[in-house]
């Protein structure tokens, strides 16, 4: 079970760019829970699942000795997930939100690149995704809002 949560349905085993696919996984999944519930449940299902995947990632890396395994994705899910649950859920927001987010992710500025450096555990694998979130929704409002105004 630890492993279907934390790759996200085995995306994370896709054999090339695992967090693009858990972002595209996770974000649709978003949309089917904004769709069915509403944007504020998944604010709730973010916090849920990031209390989980720190005490999942915790164990797991405590087997392997691996910390931040390129097939864990529930960090980029719960990151994706927070984007859009602050940022909004119209098709050109939850884009702009996947976009700023895997920029975000993979060039980690700022105070992003240093907790993914060293912040150690679940904490850290987590953390670097969810202010990664931060950032994407505060850009992709902006971006939306500016595109808006035109």
């Amino acid at each position: 079970m630890r492993k279907i949560f934390l790759t996200f349905f085995y995306t994370g085993l896709l054999p090339k760019a695992p967090g693009t696919w858990g972002t595209i996984a996770g974000a649709i999944f978003a949309v089917l829970i904004v769709h069915f519930l509403s944007i504020q449940t998944l604010l709730l299902c973010t916090i849920l699942i990031t209390i989980i995947a720190i005490k999942e990632i915790d164990k797991e890396e405590k087997e392997s000795g691996i910390h931040d395994s390129s097939e864990i994705v529930i960090d980029e899910v719960a990151g994706i997930w927070l984007a859009i649950s602050m940022s909004g859920a119209t098709l050109t927001q939850i884009v702009l939100c996947i976009l700023y987010f895997r920029l975000f992710d993979i060039w980690k500025p700022s105070v992003i690149g240093r907790i993914d450096r060293e912040v150690k555990g679940g904490v850290g694998v987590m953390g670097d995704d969810l202010l990664a979130g931060v950032f994407a929704a505060i850009c992709s409002a902006g971006t939306y809002q500016v595109i808006s105004y035109f």
